[in-house]
This record gives structure tokens, sequence and C-alpha cells, in this order.
């Protein structure tokens, strides 16, 4: 039976924990893994376009012994020119993997149900896995733990901080967020990650104040204010975000030996300053190269 990569919840603990286990391995040795999915074929659909993502996949599936096809929204536009049902069972006899990038998150769950071949969620307005597996790949390789780490998570509740909540809870990795008012996650998305936290005596809460967010924090993560496809209302954003930006005065409450994270790209000058994301503490490009080594483990589960 096929299994999709839509959510982290869709993992369990252990499939987690195995996940970046193997992260661990192929990225220490990539040679070893070199064709392993020699003659297997993954299919790009990208209805917003992205470098890191199309990138890292289309270069794993690559060094995987792979090869990858983009498929931009000229080419296949989901439930316009052609039914998505009709889309995911044609593909599905051409290739081995979908990713798929989309506005909806209803499209990813259409060609997931309608495909016979696994369908990972490239991102979607509710979620992106994707970078979560990533992140707590880095929180875990940087720090060396994930008992008594706390993550503070400052700006949009987006499909980002969705992803990034249910992985520290499921991890064991404690997370405090703040947003402005009327920017909160899903509450389902938060409901759930709470959920999990349960398993693993974590800790997922919403702080009243930034100052609270970032006392104590491992890790300050943060991501931008304006998002692809939220243009129109970036004077509005500006102005409602303009106290979360991550400067080096904010920074004052972290631990002395805080991380910076940011799944990019960043708007440099509005969410976070030149000189935080290119400081000493900042681990935001080791964390976009994780990408790569994590989504080529992620192929590998779904498809050995």
């Amino acid at each position: 039976m096929k299994k999709d990569f839509i959510n982290i919840a869709d993992l369990t603990n252990k499939e987690l924990k195995g996940l970046f286990g193997l992260t661990s391995k192929v990225k220490e040795d990539p040679k070893k893994y070199s064709d392993k999915l020699k003659g297997k074929t993954l299919g790009l659909i990208f209805m917003k376009p992205s470098s890191r993502t199309r990138v890292s996949f289309e270069v794993g599936m690559h060094q995987l012994g792979g090869y990858s096809i983009y498929l931009s929204s000229e080419d296949i536009k989901l439930g316009a020119r052609e039914a998505t049902k009709d889309i995911a069972k044609t593909l599905s006899r051409y290739l081995d993997v979908i990713v798929a990038r989309t506005y909806s998150h209803k499209d990813i769950i259409d060609l997931a149900k309608n495909a016979t071949i696994p369908v990972i969620n490239g991102l979607s307005n509710l979620s992106h896995p994707c970078q979560a597996l990533a992140d707590v790949f880095t929180i875990k390789e940087k720090i060396k733990r994930t008992k008594n780490v706390k993550v503070a998570f400052i700006g949009d509740g987006n499909n980002v901080l969705h992803s990034l909540l249910l992985c520290c809870a499921k991890s064991g990795i404690n997370i405090s967020f703040i947003t402005p008012k009327g920017y909160e996650p899903d509450s389902n998305m938060l409901y759930m990650a709470k959920q999990q936290a349960q398993g693993t005596k974590a800790t997922v809460e919403q702080a009243e104040t930034i100052k609270k967010c970032i006392q104590g924090a491992d890790v300050v993560y943060t991501d931008v204010w304006t998002s692809m496809g939220q243009e129109a209302e970036k004077e509005k954003r500006l102005k409602d975000f303009t106290d979360f930006q991550i400067n080096s005065k904010l920074l004052q409450d972290a631990k002395p030996n805080y991380l910076i994270m940011h799944c990019l790209p960043a708007h440099r000058g509005e969410e976070i300053t030149d000189e935080v994301i290119d400081g000493e503490h900042s681990i935001v490009f080791d964390q976009a190269e994780n990408r790569l080594h994590a989504q080529k483990a992620l192929l590998l589960k779904l498809l050995q």
C-alpha cells in the first residue's frame, strides 16, 4: 500500500525518528545511496514557483540515481484545464512519486486521493512538512538533543509554523510562538500539536508577549510577513508586524548561545535584519542545505 507525505501528522513518532536517522546517514555518506532510486522518476507539480524546494528535490533525486520532471502552473492547471483526479490517475502511469506545491491544501489532498503513487506535499496554504523535517533535523544536529530545548517562533501563524509546531511536538522539543492579533495559527493544527506534545512531554504554548516568547530560547525562528499570494495585504501586514522584527535588541532575552533560523526567502530589513541573518548565531543556510538531505531520506522511505 502506497504512503503519502501530506502532513507531519502522517508520520508516527517512530517513523519520524527513523527518518531523521536516515537523513544523518544520507548526509554523511551520499555515495552509498547514489543508485538507490535508479530508474525512478519524480514529477514536480508546482503551481507556485520555488527555488529551494524545486532545486533540493531535483538535485536530491539525481543524487539518488533517479530522474525528475518539472511541471509548472502553465503545464498543469489543477482543476482548471483538467480535473485533478484525472491528472493524478494519468501521472501515476508515468511517474513513481509526485511532489506538489500548491496554493490550496485541497489540491494536495485530491492528488493523493486519486494517485496510485506517493504524493509529497511540497507546500500548501496549510502546511509545509518538508521544511519542518529539515528544521527539526537541523536543531537536533546543532544542539545534539531535543529534551529541554526551546524554539521561539515570532511572526505569522502560517503553513511553516503549522508544520513546525507538529514536528517539534512529535520530537519532544518545546515550542513557544507569538503572532500579531488576527494572524494566529489554524486552531485545528494547534490542537493536533498540543495532542502530540502530550505523548513526548513537550510544551506548545502561545506566548502573551514577545519578551516571554523569546526568553530562554535556544532557537529563534521567523518567516516572511507577506508570503506569495498575499501581496495585496503587504501594506497592512508591514504595519501589523512592525514590532515583530528579529533584531539584536529583541534577541537580548534569548540564551547567550541562541541559534537563528529562517525558512527563506528572507525579506531583509522586514522580519529580520542583515546583522542577525548574517551573524555568528545564524544557521539559516545550514537549515537550507538540510532540505536536500531530509528530502532524499523521505524519497528513499517512500520508494523503497
